[in-house]
């Protein structure tokens, strides 16, 4: 299965937390209505807003599939990190919003008792997440998508916001209020938390940052082969879903063209059996001995 495949696979995830948001906001603001629950109707608004970044990473998973053009000679897979950027952003917002209304809340000196009703929705929403966090999570890493993986990471914090909001609303329920506020706060820490992660790892795909200890690990694989004498450098860059690898070995120079093609050839497929690296640049200079 190709690249293009995969992609349009992991737009069934997006699709599927597009879905489970609408549903869910929209239950949950008409319950909070009608159970005077503050914090459900917060979590209702949450998950409008994540309607957003889910459709963000539907269009970068579209925008990825496009073949290559004049512009982008490697394709559009980097749209897809770009996705992931603007989920952890979101995701930010998120986190910022549900810490500063924790601390409003902390200003009201009555906090109206809400219905039960609004504590089973909110539990029953966190179940409903976390079927779409696990989902997401394993079709993330089958198809090596960092914007389905970031996405992902949305759902298992709008789980625990909503884990969250049912501790604070049963914690009402026996007058214990300040239940609320912790919950909030460290609902909306994680949230942060998740959202510099997912900012972080963006930020170094885009900047060509690439695992040192991968590196290693291509740069040990190719020098077993018995044809390299030396590896002169391995370098990597991350191009959506894919791996990008430039590779400089010394061979024997008394080779002929058609033998150090064979070298690469053997070096690609290795690559792409322990490494599942499927594009990689590989540059052969002639080995002289030193001293020589």
């Amino acid at each position: 299965m190709n690249h293009s495949d995969n992609l349009k696979r992991g737009e069934k995830g997006a699709w599927l937390s597009i879905f489970a948001y609408i549903v869910l906001a929209i239950t949950k603001l008409y319950i909070a209505s009608v159970g005077n629950s503050d914090a459900l109707r917060a979590d209702g608004l949450n998950n409008s807003t994540d309607v957003i970044a889910s459709i963000a990473v539907l269009i970068g998973l579209k925008i990825s599939r496009k073949p290559p053009d004049e512009v982008h000679r490697y394709g559009h897979y980097r749209a897809e990190t770009i996705a992931s950027l603007f989920a952890a952003f979101i995701m930010m917002f998120i986190g910022i919003q549900v810490i500063l209304d924790t601390f409003n809340s902390l200003l009201i000196a009555e906090v109206p008792q809400p219905d039960m009703l609004t504590a089973w929705t909110a539990i029953g929403s966190a179940l409903v997440m976390l079927f779409v966090y696990r989902y997401n999570l394993k079709l993330a890493k089958q198809i090596k998508s960092s914007s389905l993986n970031a996405a992902a990471q949305d759902n298992r914090s709008d789980a625990l916001v909503s884990v969250g909001v049912f501790i604070g609303i049963v914690g009402a329920q026996f007058g214990i209020f300040w239940l609320d506020p912790l919950a909030g706060l460290i609902v909306g820490i994680i949230i942060c938390k998740t959202a510099w992660d997912i900012f972080k790892d963006s930020t170094i795909t885009l900047t060509d940052g690439f695992d040192d200890e991968q590196l290693e690990k291509i740069r040990r694989s190719i020098s077993k082969d018995t044809d390299v004498k030396e590896v002169v450098d391995v370098k990597g860059r991350i191009h959506g879903n894919q791996a990008l690898i430039d590779i400089t070995i010394l061979v024997d120079p008394n080779l002929t063209v058609a033998e150090s093609h064979h070298i690469t050839e053997r070096i690609e497929y290795y690559l792409y059996e322990k490494h599942t690296i499927t594009y990689a640049h590989i540059h052969i200079e002639p080995y002289e001995e030193k001293g020589v």
